[in-house]
C-alpha cells in the first residue's frame, strides 16, 4: 500500500514543477527524492511524468494521480490539523471561489478575515465552474442547479437578475417599456458558456429575448460599472447592484418583463476531515445569508 507520504512527495514535485525544488521544499537530497518519484512509477507499473533538463510533464496517469493525491494530502493535514488545535483556534488556509464580486461577498469575506486573524483566506474570482478537487478549492459559490453528484451543496439565497440602466442614459435615449424596445438599446451581456457572447436574457415568462451587445464581459464589476458610466441597459444580480439601486445611480427597467431567478449556492466536496477553519467558514457564509433571506434589496 502507498503511504501519505510518498503521495506528498509527488504532489510537492508537481505543484513546484521540478525534483530540485520539491527537494528543497521537504529538505530532502534531489537523488533521494528522485529514487522515491522513480520508486512510486514502479509500485503503480505507470509513468506518472516525462523528465526533460528544464521541467516535469505529467503522463495521463500522473494527472489523474496528481488530482487525487491532493486531496489525500489535504485531507491528512486536516487530519493532523484537528488533532493538534487544541486550543480551538482557527487556522490555516481556507480556498474560496465566487462568480463575481458584490458587497454582500466583501461584507463576508472581510468580517471573516477580521474575526480569524490565524485563518488564511484565499478568494479567487472566476466565471467559470472551478474543478474543486484539481484545482484545491475548500468551497465555491455557484449561481443554478448544481447537477454534480460529488459535490455536497447548501442553498444560500434564490438570486434574481434584473434590467438596469443610468438615469444619464434613460434620459438620452428614453426607458424601454416593452421588450421589443430593447432591440433599439445598446445592451451590457456577459457570456452564455466559456467564451460565446449573451445573445439574448431570460423574460419573465420564461422565453428569451433577444438584444443587441455593445460590450460584452465574464466579469460582472465590469458589467455594473459599464453601466454606471451610461454604456447602456445592463442584466444584472441584485447583490452587485443595491448600493447602486439605494443611491440612484442605477434604475430598474422592465422589471415585470426581464430578468430571471436561481438558486445561489455554496458547494464543497464530501470530506472525512473537514479542516476546521473550513467548516467555520460554510457555516458562517450560511448564517450571513441567512440573516438576510427575504430582504428586499431591489425597491419597488
Amino acid at each position: 500500500m502507498l503511504s501519505a507520504d510518498r503521495l506528498q512527495d509527488f504532489v510537492v514535485i508537481v505543484d513546484l514543477g521540478s525534483i530540485s525544488a520539491a527537494a528543497r521544499a521537504l529538505a530532502l537530497p534531489r537523488a533521494t527524492l528522485s529514487r522515491r518519484l522513480s520508486g512510486l512509477e514502479e509500485a503503480l507499473g505507470v509513468r506518472l511524468v516525462h523528465r526533460s533538463t528544464r521541467r516535469l510533464v505529467l503522463t495521463p496517469a500522473g494527472e489523474e494521480l496528481y488530482r487525487r493525491a491532493r486531496r489525500v494530502v489535504a485531507d491528512t493535514d486536516a487530519a493532523w490539523a484537528a488533532v493538534r488545535q487544541r486550543d480551538d483556534t482557527p487556522r490555516g488556509p481556507v480556498r474560496v471561489s465566487v462568480p463575481g464580486d458584490t458587497p454582500a461577498l466583501r461584507e463576508l469575506f472581510v468580517s471573516f478575515a477580521a474575526d480569524y486573524p490565524e485563518v488564511r483566506l484565499e478568494v479567487s474570482v472566476s466565471s467559470r465552474h472551478v474543478d474543486l478537487i484539481a484545482e484545491g478549492i475548500d468551497v465555491a459559490l455557484r449561481m443554478g442547479p448544481v447537477a454534480d453528484p460529488s459535490l455536497l451543496a447548501r442553498r444560500l439565497w434564490i438570486t434574481h437578475t434584473y434590467a438596469v440602466a443610468s438615469p444619464a442614459y434613460l434620459e438620452a435615449h428614453g426607458e424601454p417599456l416593452h421588450v421589443d424596445e430593447l432591440a433599439a438599446h445598446a445592451c451590457i451581456v456577459g457570456f452564455a458558456g466559456e467564451s460565446m457572447p449573451a445573445r439574448s436574457w431570460p423574460g419573465r415568462d420564461g422565453a428569451q429575448v433577444p438584444v443587441r451587445a455593445r460590450l460584452a464581459a465574464s466579469d460582472l464589476p465590469l458589467r455594473v460599472e459599464a453601466a454606471r458610466r451610461g454604456l447602456g441597459v445592463a442584466l444584472l444580480p441584485e447583490l452587485a447592484i443595491t448600493d447602486d439601486l439605494a443611491a440612484g445611480r442605477l434604475r430598474v427597467v422592465l422589471r415585470d418583463a426581464i430578468g430571471a431567478a436561481s438558486p445561489a449556492s455554496l458547494v464543497f466536496v464530501d470530506r472525512e476531515f473537514m479542516p476546521p477553519q473550513v467548516r467555520l467558514f460554510i457555516d458562517r457564509a450560511i448564517a450571513f445569508f441567512g440573516a438576510r433571506a427575504g430582504s428586499h434589496v431591489v425597491p419597488e
